[in-house]
C-alpha cells in the first residue's frame, strides 16, 4: 500500500503565518527521503471563517510543478483540485503538462468543491456543482486518456479539442475523484481510475464506505477491481495540540507503533493508497510520522 504526505500550502492555522515555498520544498525534499510514495496539495483560493482573518493559500497548480522539479520519485497529487475554479479542457491540458514535467508522477485529484467564501471572493458560481462536475469530467477523462474530446454540455463546451502535445505516458495522469456523496462516488465508478474518501481515522472507520464504492460500480456496470480505494486520514497528536481538528468526527491518534498497525490495517481492507494529514502540522508531527512509515515497512 502506498503511503501519502498531505502538504500545507495554505498560511499556519494557528498563528496566520505565511508558508513559504522554501519551506514547503524542504518538508516534501524530506518526505522522499522519509519513504513516502506520495505528496499531496489541497486546492484552494483562500480560506474565510466567520470572526477569523483570512488565511491565505498558494496556488497548487503553480506549487505542483515546482515541487516535481524538486524531486525525483516521489507521486505529486492534488487532493483534491476544485472542479469550479477552472476550465476542464484547461485543466486536464495544466495536469498532462505537469505530468511531463514530473517524468510521469502526476495525479490528478479533482471534485466537486465545498469552500463558499473562495466562490464569492473569486466571482465563481457555487450552484449545480455536481452537475458541473458531471460535464467535467466527461471532457477531462478523454484528454487525458486519448488526448480528444468534442462535447457541448450545459455548463462547458470542448468542442473538437485536442490534449497535444502527449506527455510522458500513453494514458496520461491517472484521474481521482475525490468525495463521498452518493452522485460523486457515482461519477467516480463512470470515469476515476481512483476513489478518495476523508477524512477518516483508523481502519475501522472505513466500515460503511466499501459497500458504497461497490454499490456504484455495479450500478455503473463495472468491475470494481478496476478502480483503486484511497483514503485521506486525519492523524492527530493531542500531546502536541489540545483542540481536536474540527474537520475530522475521529481522528486517528496514538504512538508510532500503533500507528504503523492502523497502516497495515488499511492494506488488508484492500486499501491502495493513503493520505496522512497531520494535526498538528509541526515538524514532530511529520517526524512520527515517518518512524511510524518505518515500523509498517518493517525497517
Amino acid at each position: 500500500m502506498k503511503v501519502g504526505l498531505f502538504v500545507f500550502t495554505a498560511d499556519d492555522r494557528y498563528d496566520y503565518s505565511v508558508r513559504h515555498y522554501d519551506a514547503m520544498r524542504g518538508i516534501v525534499q524530506q518526505a522522499e527521503s522519509d519513504g513516502f510514495d506520495s505528496i499531496w496539495l489541497a486546492d484552494h483560493l483562500l480560506y474565510r471563517n466567520p470572526g477569523e482573518p483570512t488565511r491565505g493559500v498558494w496556488d497548487c497548480w503553480t506549487m505542483l510543478p515546482a515541487l516535481a522539479e524538486a524531486t525525483r520519485r516521489v507521486e505529486l497529487g492534488t487532493l483534491v483540485t476544485c472542479n469550479s475554479i477552472r476550465n476542464p479542457a484547461v485543466l486536464a491540458k495544466m495536469a498532462t503538462a505537469a505530468d511531463e514535467v514530473s517524468h510521469g508522477r502526476v495525479v490528478l485529484g479533482i471534485g466537486a468543491g465545498w469552500n463558499e467564501p473562495e466562490y464569492q471572493a473569486f466571482g465563481m458560481p457555487f450552484d449545480h456543482r455536481i452537475g458541473r462536475l458531471e460535464e467535467a469530467l466527461q471532457i477531462v477523462a478523454p484528454l487525458l486518456r486519448e488526448g480528444h474530446v468534442d462535447f457541448r454540455g450545459k455548463y462547458y463546451q470542448a468542442r473538437n479539442c485536442d490534449n497535444v502535445p502527449r506527455g510522458p505516458r500513453p494514458r496520461g495522469p491517472p484521474l481521482m475523484v475525490g468525495g463521498e456523496g452518493p452522485r460523486v462516488i457515482g461519477l467516480a465508478a463512470r470515469h476515476a481510475d481512483l476513489w478518495n474518501t476523508g477524512y477518516m481515522g483508523g481502519p475501522e472507520t472505513m466500515s460503511d464506505r466499501f459497500p458504497k464504492i461497490d454499490a456504484a460500480c455495479r450500478e455503473a456496470g463495472r468491475d470494481r477491481a478496476t478502480i483503486g480505494v484511497t483514503a485521506l486520514i486525519c492523524l492527530w497528536f493531542p500531546d502536541l495540540v489540545a483542540n481536536r481538528p474540527r474537520f475530522a468526527d475521529s481522528p486517528l491518534t496514538g504512538t508510532s507503533r500503533e500507528i504503523a498497525t492502523a497502516m497495515s490495517g488499511y492494506e488488508k481492507l484492500g486499501v491502495e493508497h493513503i493520505m496522512i494529514q497531520c494535526e498538528p502540522y509541526t515538524a514532530e508531527s511529520r517526524r512520527r510520522l515517518a518512524e511510524a512509515l518505518k515500523l509498517y515497512r518493517g525497517e
